[in-house]
């Protein structure tokens, strides 16, 4: 047995860049043998010609990372079979029999079309209970172990509080504390209480990635260094600490003029000084190229890689486009070896960790893989998913009781699967396959026929590819039922009429015929959204920001018919963001929110509708109600945003109500609760919060109570209130509990004047409530210096 030192010591340099590099499923096909004249053209549609084999001729030394692995067969018993085929041409090819680390995406599940899927991140947030990203977590991370995968890449940990950034349903919201506590509760599923699960969490992406110029995606970040450290890091500061995170990928953002991928502060002196992280730092793809070709801060790609490692990335992703070229810069002297084996050293012992390093004996053995049932699965997604479900809205109509009135559903989104889908998911995975064997081919009009599609994935346009994917969803999740279909099956005498559109150059409305369609009615279940993924024609996801975030297409203008045609309706909202919910909100005499449930989430908004099911979820981010008024966040600084303890607000001079249309933390129930707060004390270095909480209905339901402070003594700005705990408390009906949070003063630190980090000693005031807009108690105490 050997040391990690001692290995890297006896790679030579070529082995040694070979470990920093990653190869994609892409690589290993031989397109020439395609293009020659008369040789035969695969069906890209029943999957690529990958060749395994190929490898020998790629990559010679070997690779340090397959990127995209579970590409390789839509089947997992063929994937297995694939990878373990991998990781053999791998050890040969590799000094020392040295193995590949293999990443998928996992955030709503397993990323292969039989991962098994959940609810997307920022539904799973609005649960507050970091269980149930727990549950998402450990079910993901069983599967992809099973095939053989080491890494997933998630969770996101990024703080989402610009709604027109494309992938605020990938985060858990805008809040550090819920950010901070959800995805621990992912991290502790995958790695397991010990971190000895066989598979590693990614925390994404470093750092203040969703907070970007005009939430374009990889803009720059405009944000302070005491922001970033303070509020931003938060989440990793804390998963390196409690929970064992040891795999951190970079943003694509530049930060004051620094690009991510190439910013020493950031990725050494923050993450590594200050936040004692001590793992792999993996780059977003293509984030080394960008140096070169988007920001032009390295004159050749070698010195793009070179910036990198000096900065303190450990492995260039997806490939290897700007690492091949850096072994003439070490040669001359251009970058110092030494950069390159501190890279190498991080990678090997992450693989020695996970078993991949023959010589070396891993300091804590994985215990046996779990097996995956999916029974219990399945159960488990309708659990998350019925506590994501919101209720935003309500006049008395929910719940509805099956046969009392005589009830339409409408809306483009109540007979289609595909809307209830993020990006990460089983149905965008095949989505992006499908995309880029049109891009690869040539097939789409105006694209030149190129495998180098990733760019561009995101951007083209792929006119009337809707049914597709809609068939596409279908196939992949044959047992999910549509919202029409799951209404139907518990109230049977309900009519669905197709009317709405979600496409962008949807044309208007007839106000009269939307009239005529829902005559009989006497109440309409209005089920509209926007579909989210990476390919074809959606209006969020990666690389998709909208300036106007609203319904799409014509859906606002068909609540608004439905109004003014006398109907009382129930609008449901698909959507992993807040949208710009104003006219609807005024329209609907009831507004359900469901954050993308996944193939669960006919049936799950069906028995909330009908009162099977409580909606479980307060939203994890602030709705505006104007576009003008983004971002907005219930946590911003003291004398800033829409809200001010002691000031009076100063507002928009075009809106009577500069407030939140739905304020941070706000959900409502089919019963009612009040909280009350009954003594705050310091003591041994926390603030030990009593209180209670009260169902006053008859019904069973989940109150979930927001502990806040705000620092009234700070030489900083302070935000007007931080979240610090919180805890979901189940109820049944007319009954009480005691709740009691202890929050490490810690929790309270930030930068102080000096650099430092700490407390100034001072007045706090503890605010308890049922949302950052609804608070039912306060308290002031004196906390001390905390340095």
């Amino acid at each position: 047995m050997t040391d990690i030192r001692t290995l890297v010591s006896r790679l030579d340099l070529d082995q040694k860049i070979a470990q920093i590099q990653g190869v994609i499923p892409m690589d290993l096909i031989d397109f020439a043998k395609f293009s020659t004249p008369g040789a035969e053209t695969p069906d890209f549609s029943q999957g690529f010609p990958y060749d395994i084999d190929q490898l020998r001729r790629v990559r010679p030394h070997g690779v340090g990372h397959l990127s995209m692995g579970q590409q390789f067969s839509p089947d997992l018993e063929q994937l297995r079979r694939d990878l373990a085929h991998f990781q053999d041409v791998q050890r040969e090819l590799a000094p020392f029999g040295i193995g590949s680390l293999v990443h998928a995406e996992g955030v709503s599940g397993f990323v292969h079309p039989q991962g098994h899927q959940f609810t997307t991140p920022w539904g799973q947030a609005a649960s507050w209970d970091p269980a149930v990203s727990n549950t998402v977590g450990r079910t993901a991370a069983r599967q992809a172990r099973g095939v053989g995968i080491h890494l997933l890449f998630s969770p996101v940990l990024d703080l989402a509080r610009d709604i027109r950034w494309g992938r605020v349903h990938e985060t858990y919201g805008e809040d550090a504390e819920l950010v901070t506590r959800m995805g621990i509760g992912f991290i502790r599923g995958v790695q397991g209480d010990d971190a000895d699960s066989g598979i590693l969490a990614t925390g994404k992406h470093f750092l203040g990635y969703a907070n970007s110029l005009g939430a374009l995606n990889q803009a720059a970040t405009q944000l302070g260094r005491r922001e970033l450290t303070d509020v931003h890091a938060e989440p990793f500061r804390r998963a390196i600490a409690e929970a064992g995170l040891s795999v951190v990928m970079n943003s694509y953002n530049d930060i004051d003029g620094i690009p991510a991928a190439a910013n020493r502060w950031l990725l050494t002196d923050l993450l590594r000084d200050q936040l004692g992280f001590d793992g792999l730092v993996v780059s977003d793809y293509d984030s080394l190229t960008m140096l070169h070709n988007t920001y032009r801060t390295a004159p050749t790609p070698g010195h793009a890689a070179g910036q990198a490692l000096d900065a303190g990335i450990d492995v260039e992703l997806p490939g290897n486009a700007t690492t091949s070229s850096l072994r003439p810069l070490i040669e001359d002297g251009t970058f110092p070896e030494e950069a390159l084996d501190r890279a190498v050293t991080n990678v090997l012992e992450v693989k020695a960790r996970l078993g991949l390093v023959p010589d070396i004996r891993p300091a804590r053995p994985a215990r046996a893989a779990e097996g995956f049932d999916r029974t219990t699965a399945d159960r488990q997604a309708r659990e998350v998913a019925g506590a994501s479900v919101t209720l935003l809205a309500n006049d008395g109509i929910l719940p509805l009781a099956p046969g009392a009135a005589k009830v339409a559903v409408v809306g483009p989104a109540a007979d289609e699967l595909r809307v209830h889908f993020g990006a990460y998911s089983t149905v965008s995975e095949a989505e992006m396959v499908k995309a880029i064997s049109l891009l690869a081919t040539g097939a789409l009009p105006g694209q030149s026929a190129s495998p180098d599609v990733f760019p561009d994935l995101f951007q083209v346009r792929l006119p009337g590819i809707e049914p597709a994917f809609e068939e596409n969803a279908r196939t992949l999740h044959p047992e999910s039922l549509t919202v029409a279909d799951a209404v139907r099956a518990l109230d049977p005498a309900v009519r669905y009429h197709a009317l709405g559109s979600l496409e962008q150059d949807a044309p208007a409305l007839d106000p009269a015929a939307v009239a005529a369609s829902v005559a009989d009615a006497d109440v309409v279940i209005a089920v509209v959204g926007e579909r989210t993924g990476w390919a074809g024609n959606n209006t969020a996801g990666e690389g998709r920001t909208a300036s106007n975030p609203t319904l799409p297409g014509n859906q606002t203008e068909l609540v608004e018919a439905l109004r003014d045609a006398g109907k009382r309706v129930v609008t449901v909202v698909v959507s992993g963001r807040p949208l710009l919910l104003e006219p609807v909100h005024e329209a609907s005499a009831a507004v359900l929110l469901a954050p993308l449930l996944g193939p669960v989430a006919g049936p799950v908004i069906a028995d909330v509708l009908y009162g099977v099911a409580e909606p479980g979820g307060r939203i994890p981010s602030t709705f505006p109600r104007r576009v003008g008024q983004i971002p907005m966040y219930h946590g911003h600084p003291i004398g800033s945003g829409h809200d001010h303890p002691t000031l009076p607000r100063h507002g928009y001079i075009d809106l009577t109500d500069s407030s939140p249309l739905y304020p941070f933390g706000h959900g409502l129930s089919y019963t009612t609760f009040d909280i009350t707060l009954d003594g705050v004390t310091v003591e041994d270095g926390a603030l030990k919060v009593a209180a209670q909480a009260r169902n006053l209905g008859e019904r069973d339901g989940s109150a979930v109570v927001q502990l806040y402070v705000r620092d009234e003594g700070a030489t900083v700005v302070r935000p007007v209130r931080q979240l610090v705990d919180f805890a979901r408390v189940p109820l049944t009906g007319s009954t009480t509990e005691k709740v009691e949070f202890t929050v490490p003063l810690e929790r309270l630190a930030y930068t102080l004047p000096d650099g430092r980090r700490g407390v100034e000693a001072g007045e706090v005031t503890v605010l308890l409530g049922l949302s950052s807009a609804d608070i039912r108690g306060e308290a002031t105490v004196e906390v001390p210096d905390l340095v």
